[in-house]
């Protein structure tokens, strides 16, 4: 889940569908052969975005799902109205899942019980790293929520009992959103392709948000399912973990943007949340600038003659300077991690130093010769 961009960036993209969306449990056309789709969520980021794409495999016309939303009733009834209104007659054939994370595989397991029949198994196709990601997360708290994250924001700044309670409480969150990860798949690969009814797309993957995130791209349609990868109107989340406490996520995700740097500006990119738009490179460049702008702003803190930038800064100390807004539980969770992202990149690139002090909390510093991160630009 990501946090909205604060303050809003110039607008460079164009929206061919306008800023109409789906209604619950309808199919808008893209072009032919793709259609959207829209399910709620339940957060402040309140709905993620579907594809439902025309297919004939092993000589069975059907269809592919892209993604699924979360296990809630409110979704399932919607994908129940959607098989009885918006199929045409036909069965679903398989389910892709750009990611991981609860509100991409929510019902895959339950889509695929709905769907398989003993002579033609419905199956999911993720990346490898994903779904054993997917696996973990559904049997253990590490990574997502609980006593574990409560204790890692903790030793980076987080305090306030409030917000440690709220986090403690939701050990095996993912689980509760997510039916059942299914125990067999299919492998999506970058630089493989994938044919679906008319189309070829070619796999991309992604790195910092997910451990191995697919988007799909069409040359023939100038599409791309962009996934959470690139999004229109906020910022993607790039969070460092407790299951990966010394992570470098926010480089990871920057390489992953100047590796699309060779698509079509033009391309009429589908993402997870938002309206579709098209304006690729437009974007790229505003969301490296976003993160430049982070960085910028944390040099400044590190600079100012003040007792903290002296001991050294946590990444609790810098949320009010990455997120200049009132933050609630959930977003502080997601907040704490992006902030410590930032704090590692420049950790990492040799600009910060890092220490605990006397309490066990991670302090960030410059360092005495600072290196300018190739990528941090």
């Amino acid at each position: 889940m990501s946090l909205p961009q604060h303050p809003a960036i110039p607008e460079v993209l164009t929206y061919p569908q306008g800023e109409s969306v789906p209604a619950l449990a309808e199919r808008v056309l893209i072009v032919p052969g793709v259609y959207w789709l829209r399910m709620p969520l339940p957060f402040a980021l309140d709905h993620i975005n579907l594809w439902l794409l025309r297919d004939c495999l092993d000589g069975v016309h059907g269809w592919t799902v892209v993604d699924t939303g979360l296990d809630t009733p409110t979704t399932r009834q919607a994908w129940e109205t959607l098989f009885a209104n918006a199929l045409d007659g036909l069965p679903i054939l398989r389910i892709v899942v750009t990611h991981m994370h609860p509100d991409h595989i929510g019902l895959a397991d339950w889509l695929i019980e709905r769907w398989s029949l003993p002579t033609r198994p419905v199956r999911l196709w993720i990346s490898a790293t994903d779904w054993l990601a997917a696996r973990a997360a559904s049997q253990q708290s590490s990574g997502h929520w609980g006593q574990a994250a409560a204790d890692f924001l903790g030793s980076h700044g987080l305090v306030d009992a409030e917000k440690q309670a709220w986090i403690r409480a939701k050990a095996g969150y993912y689980s509760e959103l997510v039916a059942r990860v299914p125990p067999t798949y299919r492998r999506l690969m970058a630089g493989h392709t994938l044919r679906i009814g008319a189309h070829t797309w070619h796999l991309i993957a992604g790195h910092g948000h997910a451990p191995e995130h697919m988007a799909l791209y069409c040359a023939d349609a100038g599409l791309m399912i962009s996934g959470d990868m690139v999004l229109p109107r906020i910022s993607t989340n790039v969070s460092v973990t407790d299951a990966e406490p010394e992570g470098n996520p926010l480089q990871l995700y920057l390489d992953s943007l100047h590796a699309m740097r060779h698509l079509p500006d033009q391309t009429w990119v589908l993402p997870s949340h938002g309206w579709p738009f098209r304006g690729l490179q437009g974007r790229i460049t505003q969301l490296l600038q976003h993160h430049a702008d982070r960085f910028a702003d944390l040099r400044q803190s590190l600079a100012a003659p003040t007792a903290e930038a002296e001991e050294g800064i946590s990444a609790a100390d810098v949320l009010p300077v990455l997120f200049r807004r009132p933050l609630d539980a959930h977003q502080t969770l997601f907040a704490m991690g992006e902030a410590i992202a930032h704090l590692h990149a420049l950790w990492h690139s040799g600009e910060l130093h890092r220490q605990q002090d006397a309490a066990g909390t991670w302090r960030f510093s410059r360092a005495q010769t600072a290196v300018e991160d190739r990528a941090l630009r």
